[in-house]
């Protein structure tokens, strides 16, 4: 499998580590820097888009206090854009069937539509 194959696969991150010890009122957008850094090692691509409900779950609780974890879908898809960079780039949403606190078990998953 090459890296321009379309693959959507559903990742646990530890946005704990990513924010300990960051100044508070650093915190949720050093978590989504975490996010997006995350999608471009796994995805191999430097283009991520975060979606809307994924930063909307990262700051739920303030800017503060970030979700120790969090379940996101990660998608390479193709860019339609013809004057694009690159030809793949990475969607990062958030998994909503995941209930707060119940990661224990859960691997990486691949998703086959």
């Amino acid at each position: 499998m090459g890296a321009d194959d379309v693959v959507t696969r559903e990742y646990t991150i530890n946005l704990g580590k990513a924010t300990h010890g960051v100044t508070f009122k650093k915190r949720a957008p050093r978590a989504v820097k975490a996010i997006k850094t995350f999608a471009q090692k796994m995805m191999k691509t430097s283009d991520v888009r975060v979606d809307v409900k994924l930063n909307k779950a990262v700051w739920s609780k303030g800017i503060r206090n970030v979700p120790k974890r969090i379940r996101v879908q990660i998608s390479r898809r193709r860019n339609d854009n013809e004057d694009a960079d690159e030809e793949m780039y990475s969607y990062v949403t958030v998994c909503e069937d995941v209930q707060k606190g119940d990661f224990k078990g859960l691997g990486t998953k691949v998703i086959t539509e």
